[in-house]
């Protein structure tokens, strides 16, 4: 009984963190731009200028949904 008690917590615990994910996924999905896009902008000019000259302002990075498919395009012109 008292093990029964704590694991119906546990349970109901579990699924409001499980309800809370999915709706932060839903919202992310939603959204037009996700949260990593800046960084992983800022990480491949830093990354490609060691190699090639770049100019930073030209470099984009997106992310596009369709359906259940996500494209990820990044365009970086070289100098």
């Amino acid at each position: 009984m008292l093990l029964d008690f704590f694991r119906k917590n546990k349970k109901k615990s579990a699924q409001k963190a499980k309800e809370r994910l999915q709706i932060i996924l839903a919202h992310e999905r939603v959204s037009n731009r996700a949260p990593f896009l800046d960084d992983l902008r800022n990480d491949l000019i830093k990354v490609i200028s060691k190699y090639v000259d770049i100019d930073p302002d030209d470099v984009e990075v997106s992310l596009q949904r369709d359906n259940s498919m996500e494209v990820l395009e990044i365009n970086i012109p070289i100098k």
